[in-house]
């Protein structure tokens, strides 16, 4: 992998191994899903793990850690001279704004869309996705700004895309080509995707996938201050005002997301900052410790993550080296190296395979687009093959082990591993792990002579996290 940041034992880099340990403990007792964590020291990775069959070869879906990669962007343009952070939001759009311009829509800046302080009551981005046009831009500027910009934060993945049009306005190119030169390609961050609207816009609040390491030199790059090999990326200057805090989001002591934001970063406790994105995809820049934290994964407490780094690997990174410690470090790389998501156990046949092998259940109307299930059970796995809404798809459960395959069956990227078992005569469950996503479904069949009952789980989800259907044959 091109310019791999280097690799040096923990203790080398003042941190002990025995406390890389307990957080990986503390993580598999009370989180269970993580996907992978990479931990830099004084610019040297000491820690690094995947969970099979996440692996470090595969990207991930950032969701909102995008967001830092497009204030970075905005920074690139404002060190080229081709905005300020004080121009107005509409002086980019005179073709789009509304033939009434309130006094706050006219008020609002850069920095505003910046900082999550654009004057919104809340967040704008389900009313953009309502417009028919698909003109998201148009649809900012024309809904009403309840408040004076910059007095009232509100988590706007609207004002996200705004910066992304904006700079796509100025530029001539979208996002991810614009970063391709000038962030993306010295990082060594290689074939980054970003998905964009039917404008042909990249999401900017959302969107990027990228690979863990990724995540780690981009944090890298900002503990450094712009500098990345000796070359400068990014003005120290927009590094400390991006990270610095923009604006008040609440008071809490102990909330992670509520010690200020910055320009599309968070602040954190313990003088750290960051980029996240949901159910648990982290770029953590500690300053005063020098180091940097990458995480992803498929959880819905994203604090409870935070509270295992700062109780366990903050107070573990000393100032100086630590002596080494060989049984120590022997025992985490063995650790790291048995990292893994283990199929479901249970029976690998059932009397029952044999009468619904090559059946296709034709399935009741449901709001999620499901139309038929078939299933194949061989020898050595079963095949499904399913329609929906968004066509017809195929994957292959092993029996107790993972089979890799593709389905598009979700809006999200295909890549799988799946397994089943038979946990009944009659029910047969399915586990589905999208690698490249925070997502895994678990699928219970269960048949009744030409009746399937579908109970279907997703362990995280902007929406319902249960499904059910019911499918016939004959």
């Amino acid at each position: 992998m091109p310019y791999s940041l280097p690799r040096s034992t923990p203790e080398a880099q003042g941190v002990a191994s025995a406390s890389i340990l307990a957080f990986l403990t503390a993580v598999e007792q009370t989180i269970q899903e993580m996907h992978s964590f990479m931990l830099v020291r004084h610019g040297c990775v000491v820690a690094e793990g995947w969970w099979k069959p996440y692996a470090p070869e595969h990207p991930h879906v950032l969701f909102s850690l995008s967001k830092s990669f497009t204030s970075t962007a905005v920074g690139l343009a404002v060190m080229e001279g081709r905005l300020s952070v004080d121009d107005p939001v509409i002086s980019f759009f005179p073709d789009d704004v509304p033939a009434d311009i309130s006094p706050t829509l006219a008020a609002m800046r850069v920095r505003h869309l910046l900082s999550m302080a654009t004057g919104h009551h809340e967040d704008t981005t389900a009313r953009l996705a309502e417009r028919e046009d698909g003109n998201w831009v148009k649809g900012f500027l024309a809904l009403p700004v309840e408040h004076e910009p910059g007095t009232h934060f509100a988590y706007n993945s609207g004002a996200s895309y705004m910066l992304s049009a904006i700079v796509q306005k100025l530029t001539g190119l979208t996002l991810l080509d614009y970063l391709m030169p000038r962030l993306f390609q010295p990082l060594g961050i290689e074939q980054p995707t970003w998905e964009s609207s039917s404008q042909g816009i990249n999401f900017g609040g959302w969107g990027l996938n990228i690979r863990t390491e990724d995540i780690a030199r981009f944090g890298q790059l900002y503990l450094q201050g712009g500098l990345w090999q000796g070359q400068r990326l990014v003005s120290e200057a927009w590094v400390q005002e991006a990270t610095a805090r923009q604006v008040n989001n609440g008071t809490q002591p102990d909330s992670d997301w509520e010690q200020g934001y910055g320009y599309q970063f968070w602040r954190c406790r313990h003088g750290a900052y960051r980029g996240d994105g949901a159910f648990g995809q982290y770029c953590v820049v500690m300053p005063e410790q020098d180091a940097v934290l990458a995480i992803t994964g498929g959880l819905d407490d994203m604090q409870a993550v935070l509270n295992l780094v700062w109780e366990h690997l903050l107070p573990a990174m000393q100032p100086s080296p630590l002596p080494a410690n060989a049984a120590a470090h022997e025992e985490l790389k063995q650790r790291l190296a048995q990292l893994a998501f283990m199929p479901p156990a249970g029976a690998a046949a059932s009397p029952v395979a044999a009468s619904v092998s090559g059946k296709t259940f034709q399935i009741d109307a449901n709001p999620d687009g499901f139309q038929s299930i078939a299933f194949d059970f061989a020898e050595t796995g079963c095949t499904v093959t399913l329609h929906n809404t968004r066509g017809e798809h195929h994957f292959t459960c092993g029996y107790g082990a993972w089979q890799a395959g593709a389905a598009a069956i979700y809006e999200h990227s295909p890549c799988l591993v799946a397994s089943g078992v038979w946990t009944a005569d009659d029910t047969f469950v399915m586990t589905q792990r999208y690698y490249e996503t925070p997502f895994y479904y678990t699928t219970t069949c269960r048949f009744s002579d030409s009746r399937l009952e579908v109970n279907q789980q997703v362990n995280v989800s902007f929406g319902p996290l249960r499904f059910s259907w019911v499918g016939r044959s004959g």
